[in-house]
């Protein structure tokens, strides 16, 4: 059996698996230490449940905290950057774009030195060993902790990288470096950015991932525990305190995954609504649609995988104004104070979750306290929650005819109507615990992003290197090597660059390995 758990803004899910069956569920609201709600939440399911905690053979968690720490700019370290790309590469420095009140926290140290490779992983330039090692002396002398390795064309071959790492690990002995080559993909800044995050996080993703073990080992949980990925799959404890990067938007992976399981729907549009915000993206085959373009977190560039997930101001928190324009819905929330706040459990405060009971589609709280509403208002309040969603769910399809749209979170309460480009409207059985389930049912993955010469090793070379990369890094992150399969190939033809070079983007995804095995 496994556990399930997402941790959210307002709530912590958890939910026990027998395999695939939902055993026990429960929904309790998330604490501001984060490690005592998870235990409130497992508890809950294991004494509902009646099974023993011996019964619990893996427990993986999704967390909101290191996205929320980066966009908020809290408990971030300060950060170096060495980049190999001399004599390029100078017109555009390290952190060049990033906002003041996140410089504020990490700095802007950084080194450039010579180095770098061309499309194709040939040498543009020998890496400066000596620049290097200056450099690390410099970073020991400043006191600095964590450093990002960067080079041009570095995930095309990260010898360079690797090198760079060993040379800084050996003058700066405690040293946590961070690869730009194992975060992101090809864009030299965007892949860099990632890295940068990846590092800035080094300390809080070691003190959340302790905090984990710590809940889990009050409850006297003596098993391995995974923490979900951004695109639907897993990672082991230590993988992830390596990479918290990794786990942004994973919250919204999650509650589509659940969809996908719970709905039996594998290609559709999944409403996530939360307590605070409504996320809306694309299944495709059961997981979600990745972002083709650039992502911005926290006002930064990246262009590490992340899905394609539009996030609006809609929850069951979300509170109503009246204004001489008409009806407003957030984007501001309650949140996790919506039991002390909205007015159903005696608050001052109008949320969307008391227009939902006072229009009689919700039981929720005393009814009581919103039977003097006026019915216009109320029915003001009805239209621009549904016409919210509805647009939102029109600017994430990729085509004009109507799909299936899936409802899940605790929020879904608020639409009772049929959603306007929707060929139906699912609710699916422990909706409301979708993210957990996703979290629980996840298996672990592998992906690959790089350039390959089918001018030089064929086409058919180049994929099977592809593959094999991918694999071993699914293997890597906790996957059996035996269950692992590929499931996406995709080639790119670059016709902007020679020797008939083809980008080649490989994703595998396997079961969790045996715990013994793991143990």
């Amino acid at each position: 059996m496994h556990i399930g758990v997402d941790v959210g803004g307002t709530n912590t899910d958890a939910v026990l698996l027998d395999g695939n069956r939902v055993v026990a569920s429960i929904k309790s609201p998330t604490t501001h230490d984060v490690g005592s709600g998870i235990v409130q939440a497992i508890r809950g399911i294991m004494e509902s449940s009646g099974f023993s905690v011996a019964d619990v053979g893996s427990v993986m968690i999704g967390t909101t905290q290191f996205t929320n720490a980066f966009v908020e700019g809290k408990k971030l370290v300060p950060v170096a950057v060495v980049r190999a790309g001399l004599p390029a590469t100078r017109g555009v420095m390290p952190m060049t774009e990033f906002p003041p009140h996140l410089i504020s926290q990490i700095g802007r140290q950084s080194y450039l030195v010579e180095g770098g490779y061309d499309f194709d992983g040939s040498e543009i330039n020998r890496l400066d060993e000596r620049a290097v090692a200056e450099a690390a002396l410099d970073i020991r002398k400043r006191g600095i902790g964590s450093v990002v390795v960067s080079g041009v064309f570095t995930p095309i071959n990260d010898a360079m990288e690797s090198r760079m790492a060993e040379i800084l690990r050996q003058e700066v002995p405690d040293v946590d470096v961070t690869l730009s080559s194992e975060i992101g993909r090809i864009g030299l800044i965007e892949r860099e950015n990632a890295a940068i995050m990846n590092a800035s996080l080094s300390e809080l993703s070691t003190t959340v991932v302790e905090a984990f073990r710590t809940a889990l080992h009050q409850l006297d949980i003596h098993c391995p525990f995974f923490v979900s990925q951004n695109d639907g799959t897993l990672m082991t404890s230590e993988f992830a305190e390596r990479y918290p990067v990794l786990t942004f938007a994973s919250g919204p992976t999650n509650s589509m995954r659940g969809a996908a399981f719970l709905s039996r729907i594998e290609n559709g549009i999944v409403a996530d609504i939360g307590g605070t915000t409504t996320d809306v993206g694309v299944l495709i085959g059961g997981f979600p649609r990745e972002s083709a373009i650039s992502v911005d977190v926290g006002s930064v560039r990246t262009n590490f995988r992340m899905p394609d997930v539009l996030a609006v101001g809609l929850g069951g928190g979300s509170i109503v104004r009246q204004t001489a324009s008409g009806t407003t819905i957030g984007p501001d929330s309650v949140a996790l104070d919506l039991l002390s706040k909205a007015r159903i459990f005696g608050g001052p405060t109008l949320t969307t979750t008391d227009i939902a009971v006072a229009a009689g589609y919700s039981d929720i709280g005393t009814r009581g306290h919103v039977a003097d509403m006026d019915p216009v208002v109320v029915e003001s309040a009805v239209d621009a929650i549904h016409d919210l969603l509805e647009t939102t769910v029109d600017r994430v399809k990729s085509s004009r005819g109507d799909v299936p749209v899936i409802l899940v979170g605790g929020g879904s309460v608020l639409i009772n109507r049929d959603i306007k480009g929707a060929s139906e409207v699912i609710r699916p059985e422990l909706s409301g615990v979708a993210n957990a389930i996703g979290a629980g049912l996840a298996q672990v993955g592998g992906e690959i992003d790089r350039i390959y010469s089918y001018s030089d090793i064929g086409r058919d070379a180049s994929i099977a290197q592809a593959k094999e990369d991918a694999v071993s890094r699914a293997v890597a992150a906790g996957a059996s090597q035996n269950s692992t399969n590929i499931v996406s190939i995709e080639e790119m033809p670059l016709a902007y660059l020679p020797a008939g070079a083809v980008r080649i983007k490989v994703k595998a995804i396997g079961d969790l390995a045996q715990m013994d095995a793991l143990q």
